[in-house]
């Protein structure tokens, strides 16, 4: 886990990119004049802490990476390559595998990586994991391109301009749809996106998707594919735990992390460290103890972290901060606060993101399945804004040939895990040099789960069913057919206080009155409406990363004195 930025066929240098991403990599910091440009890389030591800097050269080509290769063992291996390679990077097998297929060879890589290769036949790319689990975004100005982890990078190149279309999907969905980003002129890659870079100019992308329309299934009874579910997931959970520095969990009461946790169990001799937090708040949803049960019936090294009123007033601004690509999701403050607690502890933490999405867990997709007569309605937002609704569905238009239900996967899988989920995962994790990865997210995971037939996904009141019933076998204190209680954070019991001070203030702040006028502002925060919570973290978020607020300052204009 790394930052990373370059310039492409220009003469600039990317060191001043590269300062601005420090906390991505605060073991050090690397710049390096290239073939027809600059490329920089913040180092988070991860996989041969001592050989393993970047940019890596090899095979006449060179490789800078944010993420992880997984299998870089198994290429190794398979191609013979042990003994042309001079570190034990995950990265480095990379460049010769090019040397011997070009593009093609990134076709064959398992984990999570946003990386630009300049290979030794002269050609450069600029290529995103298919899930879009690592960011990337590009510029293009004056002939040449640029790239990096984070908007903040841009900061010396582009003035931040509002792009008014985005700022209404944030408030629409929380988050952003990929392509242009919320600042005018600055573009990120889509998941799975490889992108040919020739003369400064990004050329046509290719895209490379885990998820299309899969071929039948022969029929199989439920309890080979448990079996066949085992094999799959601790494959995935074994190789997401290489590392050379001290890993974990963060666990919660539901299943996909208990799911994680039972395997990280067995393949582990010392107990794993699972990090879980709570809410000290009347009426909040805690999962604290169903947690613990997991955890002491797992031997797991439990450590439990609280978040109250407090911690919400203090986090909201740094969260702002740190989501320079802006997700409403109120998600994220519990996910910076763990970050916060784990940091020290661990280095690399492993999370249940996207069983959900492939195994099919959200109840909307249970709605989806039924007729409209019994309540049933298609698995998409329903926002006031119909054009950001229409952004929407184009975004999420799935191939020919799936099923209602694979169909509303495939569109959570295109639009909200990468600019909701993960977008949080990174820059949460990564405002603390943590490293998180998501075994769930794997091409074998994918390959398994995505073209499994409606019923072992959704039966009756039940979703992910085959991944209950595997962990009704495997770890059964995690009780998996207890009733999802969804995640909320009690955010409004934060808000309602200070609602009528926060509605008059927030309704000033240029970038909010651009979208709702200030009464309409004030309506929202006297009669506790919906867009509570996102016009806040927006109001803060805007003058942050518009205005040039410090993060305490700009929560001090929305809120006063805490």
């Amino acid at each position: 886990m790394c930052g990373i930025a370059g310039v492409l066929h220009g003469t600039a240098s990317a060191r001043p990119m590269i300062e601005t991403l420090t906390h991505r990599g605060p073991n050090g910091v690397r710049t390096e004049q290239v073939r027809g440009g600059s490329v920089a890389h913040a180092r988070l030591s991860i996989i041969d802490l001592e050989g393993g800097w970047q940019p890596l050269h090899a095979a006449g080509g060179t490789v800078i990476g944010n993420g992880e290769i997984y299998n870089y063992l198994e290429l190794t291996a398979q191609f013979g390559l042990a003994d042309q390679l001079s570190t034990g990077s995950d990265f480095e097998p990379l460049l010769h595998l090019y040397a011997q297929e070009g593009p093609a060879a990134f076709q064959r890589l398992r984990g999570m990586y946003a990386f630009c290769l300049i290979g030794g036949d002269g050609r450069t790319w600029l290529v995103r994991d298919p899930f879009g689990i690592k960011p990337l975004y590009v510029l293009e100005q004056d002939g040449a391109a640029y790239f990096a982890s984070e908007p903040r990078a841009f900061a010396s190149l582009l003035a931040p301009d509002l792009s008014e279309d985005h700022a209404r999907e944030l408030l629409a969905f929380n988050y952003t749809l990929t392509g242009d980003t919320i600042f005018k002129g600055l573009k990120r890659l889509a998941p799975g996106e490889i992108v040919e870079v020739i003369d400064g100019k990004l050329q046509a992308p290719t895209k490379r998707s885990f998820l299309s329309a899969p071929p039948a299934r022969k029929a199989v009874e439920e309890v080979a594919l448990i079996d066949q579910l085992d094999a799959v997931l601790e494959d995935s959970v074994r190789v997401h735990q290489r590392s050379d520095v001290p890993y974990g969990l963060f666990l919660s009461g539901g299943v996909d992390s208990a799911a994680i946790a039972t395997l990280m169990s067995r393949l582990n001799a010392r107990p794993v460290t699972a990090f879980t937090c709570g809410f000290d708040a009347p009426g909040a949803r805690d999962e604290r103890a169903q947690a613990e049960r997991v955890a002491k019936a797992l031997n797991l090294d439990w450590r439990e972290t609280r978040f109250d009123e407090a911690d919400f007033w203090r986090i909201l601004p740094q969260v702002a901060c740190a989501l320079d690509d802006p997700t409403a999701d109120y998600a994220t403050l519990p996910t910076y606060k763990l970050a916060e607690a784990a940091k020290g502890t661990l280095t690399v933490v492993l999370t249940g993101e996207g069983g959900d999405e492939l195994f099919g867990g959200y109840g909307r997709y249970r709605k989806a399945l039924r007729p409209a007569w019994l309540g049933g309605r298609p698995a998409e937002p329903r926002p006031d804004d119909a054009d950001a609704l229409a952004r929407w569905r184009a975004q999420a238009k799935p191939p020919a040939g799936l099923t209602r239900l694979q169909q509303a996967q495939w569109a959570d899988i295109a639009t909200w895990l990468p600019n909701d989920l993960l977008l949080k995962l990174d820059r949460c994790l990564m405002a603390h040099g943590l490293e998180g990865r998501t075994p769930f997210l794997d091409p074998r995971v994918a390959d398994f789960a995505f073209p499994l037939p409606d019923r072992f996904k959704v039966r009756g009141r039940y979703g992910k069913w085959l991944l209950r019933k595997w962990l009704e076998r495997v770890c059964p204190a995690a009780d998996p057919w207890a009733r999802k209680q969804g995640f909320t954070v009690p955010v409004d019991a934060w808000i309602a206080p200070r609602a009528a001070d926060l509605g008059e203030a927030i309704g000033k702040v240029e970038a909010v009155r651009r979208l709702r006028t200030p009464e309409a502002v004030r309506s929202t925060f006297e009669t506790g409406g919906a867009e509570r919570w996102p016009l806040l973290f927006y109001a803060v978020w805007s003058l942050i990363h518009l205005e040039g607020a410090a993060p305490g300052d700009a929560l001090a204009q929305v809120a006063g004195t805490i």
